[in-house]
């Protein structure tokens, strides 16, 4: 059966007992402008912004090297219908309020490419193609994340959510965003896509 990914995760959301956090949307060419020295000069677009979360959905210890450890992230079962693209992720990500040590997560993903929204919600197991039961870290509760291109064309957003299946709300999984929520440069899978995709050389002021 195919699951309803952005259903699920407002449901998820919405839940009493979940830990849900929004971060502040980030204008990625107010920051551009603001915080680096881009050579050569460039502004994002929606689509090239969008280009970026389906790089990043797919090769997350590429982009996230500060959270997914590099060289652990696999994808099974990559299915097409339409403009979404479904498939499984698994990757050894760092526990967000013990960032030492490091637990396996398990993500089916959804890129929506219509509507340029990127669904990841955690499950416990998953049987891979060649039989082997694979199975989640401990550690930390589940989790489902949305990743996002808001704004317009030409001055677009990038936007995060993230809900923890929590049974009561846990302000300590919150505190752990807030650095995040207060960085005034961009994500790190933005330098990176700048970088190593778009040719860019960066230097933060």
């Amino acid at each position: 059966m195919r699951l309803d990914h952005a259903a699920i995760f407002e449901q998820a959301w919405d839940a009493p007992g979940t830990t849900s956090v929004e971060l502040p949307p980030v204008a990625v060419n107010d920051v551009l402008r603001d915080r680096y020295d881009v050579r050569p000069p460039f502004r994002y677009t929606g689509s090239q912004l969008w280009d970026m979360e389906r790089r990043k959905a797919t090769a997350p210890d590429k982009y996230i090297p500060t959270v997914v450890r590099p060289g652990s992230a696999d994808t099974f079962e990559s299915v097409h219908h339409g403009e979404l693209e479904d498939f499984t992720r698994v990757s050894d990500q760092r526990l967000w309020t013990d960032p030492e040590r490091y637990a396996t997560v398990i993500e089916h993903v959804r890129l929506d490419h219509e509507n340029r929204r990127a669904f990841f919600l955690g499950t416990n197991s998953f049987r891979a193609p060649d039989g082997r039961l694979l199975t989640a870290g401990a550690g930390q509760p589940l989790f489902h994340v949305e990743h996002s291109v808001g704004g317009n064309e030409e001055a677009p957003l990038n936007l995060w959510r993230i809900v923890h299946l929590t049974d009561t709300p846990d302000p300590a999984l919150v505190a752990a965003f807030d650095q995040l929520a207060n960085e005034q440069y961009l994500r790190v899978f933005l330098e990176v896509h700048l970088r190593e995709d778009l040719g860019r050389r960066l230097v933060r002021r």
